[in-house]
């Protein structure tokens, strides 16, 4: 199982029945959530927070107005513009090439792989049902079904290489606000417009037979596409495990290594480690399924970022690509930024925008593409957010917690609001939720995007009452040192005396 992002941090059913005792003495509401902001240590954060209820009425607003690094609640923006600004149905394509002649079934020259965005080639669920018919997909599904298609067409033997053709986006891969060392994980992942298994590999690290000893670390996928060296050691059982924080790629290349200790006795996890050629990934894997399904591929594997290179097989009357793969539909893109807070999904979904809605595969021109939405759609003012990224992993992101309480308004209401709804986390089920809130009357009735970097943690999202009224808030907690843990209990502390 893939690690959830630092947003989808959850807590124990204790801790959570912890935090709806503290501060619920009596008074109004207004005392109440003061007495929690106000309760050592949490005093020291910066807390902006925004209530209101259904008819408009705002029962609680401290800071509302003040700008917050929202961290992951970041991810309501570029899920709510996609879900009313794209057409329903919505699926990225993914179209196959023939540069060169195709003869009794060989294909002299390449075979381009053209990739338009869609992220969805990884192995994951798209439903909270996760034993719902076709609710899952393997590392391999998408690959398979193009390389499937492919033999079915004819093709035995490529003389050339599978391309791999990322340029749909614009080049830049990485954004310029993201920390050096996010650079080496999946969390920050490059983004292409062709990509497979979340631009990440998975190295599955199991502790040696003693100490000193190096530990066992093997990875999937593996398709030879990097060299890796395993300078680890296997510490005392009590030592605690360094090795998460210590896998290492040597710029320009595909060098990588580990260093580190994994404690004796530790059960086996996975760490997922992005890679650097998006494009060449993808080529790479469909190279691999169809020589699994035998068709020869002479020329290895390339990619490229230039929109020019082979731009004449998509345009001036060429022929049709010889396969075109239709991807999930917009409501599993979706889901999974939501839900599990999956950043490298939310950026996709950013350059998506950029080019469906505008005319670039751009952070640059999403970002204008989103900033257009809630100012002209949803009314907010333009000087109350300032978006850097779509996942909220820069703290370059600033937005007030009025402003979320506005969006999440609109949605609510919105005739496109379904699979932004669906997406959303719930407490008690599946999703970045489900451990809080146990025990206490919202079980079931919380339905909110969580967040967490840095020292910030927030929640943004909707309390349903018992009465059937909604309740619509944001409370951001930035500029802190206390423990994670103990800020979502708080936090979650806050959300239960709103149902009082």
């Amino acid at each position: 199982m893939r690690k959830l992002i630092l947003a989808s941090l959850t807590i124990s059913a204790a801790v959570s029945l912890q935090a709806q005792s503290r501060g619920g003495g009596g008074g109004s509401l207004q005392q109440r959530l003061n007495r929690l902001l106000d309760q050592p240590p949490f005093d020291r954060a910066t807390w902006n927070v925004f209530v209101q209820d259904d008819r408009g009425r705002v029962l609680f607003n401290r800071n509302g107005d003040r700008f917050s690094v929202p961290a992951s609640n970041t991810k309501l923006v570029v899920a709510a513009t996609a879900a009313v600004l794209l057409p329903a149905d919505y699926r990225a394509r993914t179209s196959v090439y023939t540069n060169g002649s195709v003869t009794n079934g060989v294909l002299h020259g390449d075979l381009v792989l053209y990739g338009r965005g869609d992220p969805t080639w990884s192995e994951r669920c798209y439903t909270i049902d996760t034993l719902a018919p076709g609710g899952c997909d393997s590392t391999w599904t998408v690959v398979d079904a193009i390389a499937d298609s492919l033999r079915a067409r004819g093709l035995r033997r490529v003389t050339g290489r599978i391309v791999g053709d990322g340029s749909y986006f614009e080049p830049v891969l990485t954004h310029w606000n993201w920390g050096s060392f996010d650079l080496n994980w999946w969390y920050a992942a490059p983004v292409s417009g062709l990509g497979f298994h979340d631009n990440s590999v998975d190295f599955e690290i199991t502790p040696g037979p003693a100490v000193d000893q190096p530990p066992t670390i093997t990875w999937n996928p593996d398709l030879h596409l990097f060299t890796f060296e395993n300078r680890a050691r296997t510490g005392p059982a009590d030592s605690g495990s360094t090795i998460g924080d210590n896998f290492f790629r040597r710029p320009g290349t595909l060098d990588i290594w580990a260093e580190g200790t994994a404690s004796l006795g530790r059960a086996p996890w996975i760490e997922s480690f992005a890679l650097p050629d998006p494009s060449l990934y993808a080529a790479r894997a469909l190279a691999a399924s169809l020589q699994k399904k035998g068709v020869a591929i002479e020329g290895g594997a390339g990619s490229t970022t230039d929109s020019m290179l082979y731009r004449g097989l998509r345009c001036c009357g060429s022929p049709p690509p010889i396969v075109e793969y239709r991807g999930r539909p917009l409501p599993d893109i979706i889901f999974p930024i939501l839900n599990s807070s999956q950043n490298w999904f939310a950026e996709m979904l950013l350059k998506t925008l950029g080019r469906e809605v505008g005319d670039t595969g751009s952070w640059a021109r999403g970002l204008e593409v989103e900033k257009r939405f809630l100012v002209d759609s949803v009314k907010i003012d333009s000087t109350a957010f300032a978006l850097d990224d779509g996942s909220g992993l820069s703290a370059g992101n600033l937005v007030t917690p009025h402003a979320f309480v506005q969006l999440l308004t609109y949605m609510y209401r919105h005739p496109k609001r379904a699979p932004f709804l669906a997406a959303l986390p719930r407490a008690q089920q599946r999703g970045s939720l489900l451990r809080r809130f146990t025990g206490t009357p919202l079980e079931g009735r919380v339905l909110a995007k969580t967040g967490s970097i840095f020292r910030v943690n927030t929640l943004s999202g909707y309390v349903e009452r018992p009465d059937g009224r909604v309740i619509t808030f944001s409370i951001q907690a930035n500029g802190h040192t206390v423990p994670t843990r103990q800020m979502l209990a708080q936090i979650d502390s806050l959300v239960v005396q709103l149902a009082r």
